[in-house]
């Protein structure tokens, strides 16, 4: 049985109902993109079949490919190919190592919410955040970390005491793709899990 405090919930607080960035059990919301049609989903689908195989998926260096000519990372420096990897995995829900476009669209609205997120605490512009605006960045996704795990994670994703954007992303995508394997378990939604070993390796090692 693995344990421990819910993610989105300070230590010692009770189980938390649903806030604006929460879902029930604390979990944060995620950023989803819309069924409708539009002029972005256009652009996307072009980026998206330049790179695509025959079989309409992208791998992960055809998805870096892809995500560079798209110019979403701005100018912050393009996502390295272990970053692309991990995106994949994050949505990979049949384990083919690969993405289609619905996966794709699923990321770009996340990839686009983790920029805004990123300048809106890089106040100096300095194209990299430093810790204490990394944990202010996790906490603003709705994530509710203890001061020992939050530490834990910036140590794990800082260069020189900053954290750099594809970094960033990356400590993003690991975060959300831990929750959810976590969640998808989590039936009673109380933060505790009960799965085997091979299960709980599948389930990390991929990431």
């Amino acid at each position: 049985i693995f344990g421990g405090q819910i993610p989105g919930m300070q230590m010692g607080q009770p189980v938390p109902g649903v806030g604006p960035n929460m879902l029930p059990g604390g979990y944060p919301v995620y950023p989803v993109h819309s069924d409708t049609c539009s002029s972005t989903d256009a652009s996307m689908w072009t980026y998206f079949t330049a790179v695509a195989g025959q079989d309409g998926e992208v791998d992960a260096e055809e998805l870096q490919r892809c995500l560079t000519q798209s110019g979403i990372s701005g100018t912050y420096a393009p996502f390295s190919l272990e970053t692309c990897r991990i995106m994949i995995a994050m949505l990979d829900r049949d384990f083919t190592g690969k993405m289609g476009f619905n996966e794709f669209r699923e990321l770009w609205a996340a990839l686009n919410a983790w920029k805004q997120n990123f300048v809106a605490v890089d106040q100096d512009c300095s194209g990299t955040v430093e810790h204490h605006e990394l944990s202010q960045a996790i906490a603003e996704m709705g994530y509710r970390l203890s001061p020992q795990t939050l530490a834990a994670i910036v140590n794990r994703y800082s260069k020189n005491g900053r954290i750099f954007f594809d970094d960033y992303v990356a400590c993003c995508v690991k975060l959300r793709a831990l929750t959810d394997f976590f969640r998808r378990r989590d039936y009673l939604q109380q933060g505790f899990v009960n799965f085997i070993y091979e299960d709980f390796l599948q389930g990390t090692m991929t990431i």
